[in-house]
């Protein structure tokens, strides 16, 4: 089985993501470093680069294989499981858990930690809040189709916790 996290930029999905797995005792994948990994290097020169489409593709394969070979703990990207060929496919490895956070916890994570990612790549703080309403607004249908709903806003332990609760009793990983 592998548990996936979805859910807007700077939504904790890295942090909670390594924490949940740490909890369950099982791998844990970062879409993100996958990404790199596949691309030999950082994603925002290559999404600068190469573009969004060519990014998203890539995205697109790299989450295909992770999902179909991967067990254990999956954070994805922001706006990987809005495509709902991905989110099926990942719904078929096992759970979905979207974690929300209240917009101004998101907007002042990404003005504190986000800005050097390619959708706000020296975006100022008006340009964020924009940017993050319009972008929110748009992913929300594919947001919407996880298999679980958490609040992601708090500490790490604390969002495991209640993404543990809302699973239930968990099958073998």
């Amino acid at each position: 089985m592998l548990i996936s996290l979805t859910g807007y930029m700077c939504s904790g999905k890295s942090r909670v993501g390594r924490a949940l797995a740490q909890r369950l005792e099982v791998p844990f994948h970062d879409l993100d470093r996958l990404l790199e990994e596949r691309i030999g290097g950082p994603i925002t020169p290559f999404f600068l680069r190469e573009g969004e489409a060519a990014f998203r593709a890539l995205e697109a394969e790299v989450l295909l294989r992770t999902v179909a070979h991967a067990k254990g703990i999956l954070a994805t990207g922001g706006g990987t499981l809005v495509d709902p060929i991905l989110m099926s496919r990942a719904r078929v490895a096992g759970p979905v858990v979207l974690l929300e956070v209240p917009f101004e916890v998101l907007v002042q994570r990404i003005l504190k930690a986000g800005r050097d990612r390619p959708l706000y790549f020296g975006a100022d703080e008006a340009t964020v809040r924009s940017r993050t309403e319009a972008l929110l607004q748009e992913r929300m249908a594919g947001y919407d189709r996880a298999t679980h709903r958490v609040d992601g806003d708090g500490d790490p332990d604390e969002v495991v916790d209640r993404i543990l609760s809302a699973l239930g009793p968990l099958q073998e990983m």
